[in-house]
């Protein structure tokens, strides 16, 4: 048993199946008997239960009824407020005293009602007044059995717990806005019309004047309660408890402590505690704890047998400070702070002799077992980590029979989609394997998530979908990837992936050749030039034997590459209208080049690029996507004044509608349908310019796929050094106007050269911003890339181990090589110098020349 329990002095459940608030405990001399409890009755003994038949919100006990100073009960229902009067009758049997309860009198209410306080409103003496919150956040105030007034807060939303302070005759609540606000009651009293039956009329239609708020105090957080304590009659304190912390306010708003909450709360009780100037609070939370600061230090702590939701102290039976908690089932405790003493004694453990000798040797065998493990088999059996599942995708050759493209963009070319099948085969028993397909916009799947609940040990499951292309772009590659998630039999997760290439014929057609196009490339070979019709034989018009060395290619979306391979040189050229269609082209073209030359036994083939880097066909690309970026930017901001204006709009007619005395609109009517028209017709926009831009980002990554790929045959990149520019170039899988494409390979490239290819050490102390925004324009995104460029052709090396900082030894022409400018002045002084290395189509300039590219020779143009 825990040391820190409330002790139960006495405990019960009350009603059945039924829900409990703050506001259902209220601890007083109900029935006036002037003692505290009752007469000759028992703790356990249930005085009085009556059936009121609407839902209770709230109880409180006090002097509402004129012409007696008498306590009595104050029931808030959620359209009606009941006062009575309880009275006990001595008993003449058994059955011990009687209590009865007397309805004093009611009013309805016109609206409905959250919760209730009260208290000697404007000073009077010897009554309370009771002033309801509405749930639409309107005071309504009754002086005992008469209504007095209603009064609307301004700007209200949803109302919040409400408190009265005597001392300085204010209303404290706490708003929608997070804001701790206060209102004078003669404020509240004095802003009416002159006619008073005028203005009940009024109030009840709710309408009347604007409040002033005497302070606000902004917590940030929504409150759960409001209690007002006061040290003596010069001074008091108000006390909010909120969602995350707890607040002391001094009368004007001004902060006198506050107490952030390790726990969520659930209630809380101020009390003046019996040091001077110190105030007491039980504060309950959603642990089953009820905690006791004294200020902002906690003093106690003590577990509960359920949640408190309200929370009393009080004199029962002459028993001074006795806890009451109420839950929301139902269980009501009354408990004190204690400690029971534990009487229990551990035994004494039986004292042997170590024989460390014996120790010794048996922890050498321990450590042999452990470490012939370790040799064998090392940390993860091998069984374990690769053979628990095993994924494989077999793409069908043929197309499906019968197309399952559905919703296609792409014009009046027939779609054809293709069948994949993936197969799973475990060798223990997996729970909840899911399998997720992806591949590259615009290519869709009919079906791309898979669930199997249960695969028993040595299961082979397979799945099969189909594939097609859906927009009018072709995309940035044809690579799909399965991914399985699993967890073994003793929980621990995993992972496992595989990936398949989808055919060629999928998005492209054969086409008509051309022998003009805006963008070339030339793919140089150390191999005798393979017949195209061998390399593409889906693509190849067998009545033409004359193009053997020519094959044009026809994409799904209109656009057309040609494919030329020289009768004579070891070259391949690729050209388009469309500098982002050449990648797809290139990259089957060295694939099926490598397969083919891999099937003939040869391993020495080897491609290379020996062009110029086409990095203002790169750059153009870029600039429109950025363009596209600031367009959606504009389009969003122009939208969020539209709707700001709407909604302003309405608001202005709301007001005219709901006046008593119409007033003309003065044209608000057709300034709100012209509004709206802007609003859809912007919104439109927006959504328009979305789609061009995901467009424009698929399309700048097959650019960027493309020059990746030239690079690394330009510089005869390894595997790793391509993955770390892949890493760099291609850091999304989508952007979007807080992360875009722009910014991020900036800050990777911009790593990149202070890194592995910087030039001296005051390039490594530079350091890069810790946020990334938006860039103003791509000016200096594309210095950055020609800079890179610039530093593998003079010999750079991508790495990212522990050496990459150390400077690298770099073949410099006569002059070095151009360092990171480390400001915009310096940005400037080298902007002619970068850019002028590849804006050259013919050639690059660099120490020794690269042979400049002839025209392939023998091919028919």
């Amino acid at each position: 048993m825990s040391l820190f329990k409330a002790r139960d002095w006495w405990s019960t459940v009350l009603g059945e199946k039924e829900e409990f608030d703050q506001g259902c405990l209220c601890l007083a001399d109900v029935d006036n008997t002037g003692n505290g409890q009752g007469d000759g009755a028992q703790a356990e003994d249930m005085l009085l239960e009556v059936h009121l038949r609407d839902p209770i919100l709230q109880v409180e006990v006090g002097k509402f009824v004129s012409g007696t100073e008498m306590l009595h009960l104050a029931v808030l229902h959620s359209r009606k407020l009941c006062v009575y009067s309880v009275s006990g009758t001595l008993g003449n049997v058994e059955h011990g005293n009687q209590y009865q309860i007397k309805l004093m009198y009611e009013h309805n209410l016109q609206r409905t009602a959250c919760n209730m306080t009260y208290g000697s409103f404007g000073g009077v003496k010897g009554r309370d007044l009771i002033c309801i919150q509405s749930m639409d956040g309107m005071l309504m105030v009754f002086e005992q059995e008469s209504y007095a007034f209603g009064r609307f807060l301004p700007g209200s939303l949803l109302p919040g717990p409400l408190a009265y302070s005597s001392r300085t005759d204010s209303f404290i609540t706490v708003s929608s806005c997070r804001q701790v606000e206060s209102y004078k009651y003669h404020v509240l009293a004095f802003a009416t019309d002159a006619d008073k039956r005028q203005e009940t009329e009024q109030q009840k239609l709710g309408s009347g004047k604007r409040l002033v708020v005497d302070w606000t105090l902004n917590i940030g957080e929504q409150a759960l309660d409001i209690c007002i304590v006061s040290f003596n009659q010069s001074a008091s304190s108000v006390f909010v408890l909120g969602e995350r912390n707890f607040f002391c306010l001094k009368d004007n708003g001004q902060i006198r402590f506050m107490k952030k909450l390790d726990c969520s709360p659930s209630c809380f009780l101020p009390y003046c505690s019996v040091s001077e100037g110190t105030i007491n609070t039980l504060i309950g939370n959603h642990n089953h704890m009820l905690h006791i600061y004294q200020d902002v230090t906690l003093k106690w702590a003590t577990q509960l047998p359920h949640i408190p939701v309200a929370v009393r102290v009080g004199c029962l039976h002459d028993l001074k400070g006795v806890i009451v908690t109420l839950s929301d089932d139902g269980h009501l405790q009354c408990s004190y702070l204690g400690t029971d003493p534990s009487f229990f004694q551990a035994p004494k453990v039986e004292s042997r002799e170590l024989h460390y000798e014996e120790l010794d040797i048996e922890l050498k065998e321990l450590q042999k077992i452990i470490k012939d493990v370790n040799k064998s088999q090392g940390i993860w059996p091998m069984t374990e980590r690769e053979d628990d599942l095993k994924v494989s995708a077999m793409v069908s050759p043929k197309f499906d029979s019968v197309s399952q493209a559905a919703d296609v963009e792409v014009g009046t070319d027939l779609v054809p989609s293709v069948t994949v099948k993936v197969t799973l085969q475990n060798r223990l028993a997996l729970q909840k394997a899911k399998l997720s397909v992806y591949v590259q916009p615009p290519l869709v799947l009919t079906c791309d998530q898979f669930t199997f609940e249960f695969m028993a040990p040595e299961m082979s499951r397979t799945v099969a979908f189909s594939v097609y292309l859906k927009g009018s772009y072709t995309p940035s590659e044809l690579e799909g990837n399965a991914v399985v998630s699993y967890s073994r039999p003793s929980g621990i997760p995993r992972v496992i992936q595989c990936k398949f290439r989808l055919p060629l014929k999928l998005i492209c057609l054969p086409g008509q050749p051309s022998k003009t196009a805006s963008h070339k490339l030339t793919i140089d070979t150390n191999k005798s030039p393979v017949s195209l019709l061998s390399l593409f034989p889906g693509f190849a018009n067998q009545s033409e034997d004359d193009q053997v060395n020519v094959m044009g290619f026809r994409f799904l979306g209109g656009s057309r590459v040609t494919l030329l391979a020289s009768k004579t040189s070891q070259r391949y050229r690729i050209q388009s209208e469309q500098f982002e269609d050449l990648w797809l082209i290139t990259n089957e073209l060295i694939i099926r080049l490598q397969e083919y030359f891999e099937k003939q036994g040869i391993k020495d083939f080897a491609c290379s690029f020996s062009g110029s880097m086409p990095l203002q066909e790169y750059f153009e690309l870029i600039d429109h996507h950025f363009e596209l970026r600031i367009n959606g930017e504009k389009l969003e901001e122009l939208l969020s004044e539209r709707a700001v204006q709407f909604r302003a709009i309405q608001r202005r007619l709301l007001t005219r509608f709901k006046d008593k005395t119409p007033a003309p609109l003065q044209h608000l009517d057709t300034l709100l349908d012209g509004t709206y028209k802007q609003v859809i017709a912007l919104a439109d926009a927006v959504e328009e310019n979305q789609d061009s831009l995901f467009q424009s980002f698929t399309r700048l990554k097959s650019a960027t796929h493309l020059v990746i790929l030239l690079i690394g045959l330009w510089q005869k990149l390894s595997t790793d050094q391509i993955a770390i520019l892949e890493a760099a170039f291609l850091p999304l899988q989508q952007d979007t106007q807080e992360l875009g494409w722009e910014e991020t390979v900036d800050a990777a490239i911009s790593h990149l050269l202070k890194t592995c290819l910087s030039k001296s050490s005051k390039e490594q102390a530079l350091n890069l911003s810790s946020q990334l925004n938006i860039p103003k324009d791509t000016s200096r995104l594309k210095k950055h890339i020609t800079l890179l460029c610039d530093r593998l052709a003079k010999g750079g090396r991508l790495c990212l181990s522990t050496d990459a900082a150390a400077p690298q030894t770099m073949v410099m022409p006569v002059g070095g090589c151009t360092t990171i400018p480390e400001s915009d002045l310096e940005e400037r002084s080298i902007e002619q110098d970068s850019t002028e290395l590849f804006t050259n189509h013919k050639h690059l300039i660099v120490e020794t020349p690269l042979p400049e590219v002839s025209p392939l020779q023998g091919v028919s143009e």
